[in-house]
């Protein structure tokens, strides 16, 4: 069995699937452009956070060297400690790159928490860049609508659902424009 097979047979958090993170990041780009033109946002900046949810998660590509070059069966914890570089290295990648700061601020807080609870900077409700805290949003419904790895994907109400559970993560005002778009695209 080569590398490759011993990781794709592992159920891994940090398994890396070219065309599925492709698929995500348009998901994430159409719902986040959607959003910000329902919040009333002007044309180029929901251009530019269409950008920004194509390239989120770029930063996962600079992970797939310690992905692949790691035992078997490392530790969850050292794990998600490197996933959640992945927001960090992205704005590093693309900040010498021309891209606005709507793109790079995006990209790098997109893993806030309104409550001041995510990271990498645990900034809270407005401090949190309008474009991320959109972009919090449309990752998190998308990736919950998604099959992954070890679990498959949930029904719309359900996701729905979960994000209200979980609502102190979401700027309200952000969210309620989500609902509206997932609602009219039904």
């Amino acid at each position: 069995m080569t590398q490759k097979e011993e990781i794709k047979s592992t159920d891994r958090l940090l398994e890396f699937d070219l065309s599925v993170e492709l698929n995500h990041g348009i998901a994430v780009s159409n719902l986040a452009y959607a959003v910000a033109k329902e919040l009333g946002q002007e044309e180029e900046f929901c251009y530019q956070l269409a950008i920004a949810g194509m390239l989120h998660d770029i930063g996962k590509l600079k992970l797939t060297g310690y992905i692949n070059g790691q035992e078997r069966d490392p530790l969850l914890i050292e794990e998600l400690k490197y996933v959640r570089m992945h927001s960090t290295l992205g704005y590093e990648e693309l900040r010498d790159q021309d891209y606005s700061e709507i793109v790079l601020q995006s990209i790098l807080y997109h893993h806030e928490n309104y409550d001041g609870t995510g990271y990498p900077s645990n900034l809270s409700g407005d401090s949190i860049p309008l474009g991320a805290r959109i972009l919090r949003v449309c990752d998190v419904y998308t990736a919950l609508i998604s099959d992954r790895p070890y679990r498959k994907a949930f029904d719309i109400s359900t996701v729905i659902e979960l994000m209200i559970d979980e609502i102190k993560n979401f700027d309200m005002e952000v969210f309620l424009a989500f609902q509206r778009v997932v609602h009219n695209n039904k």
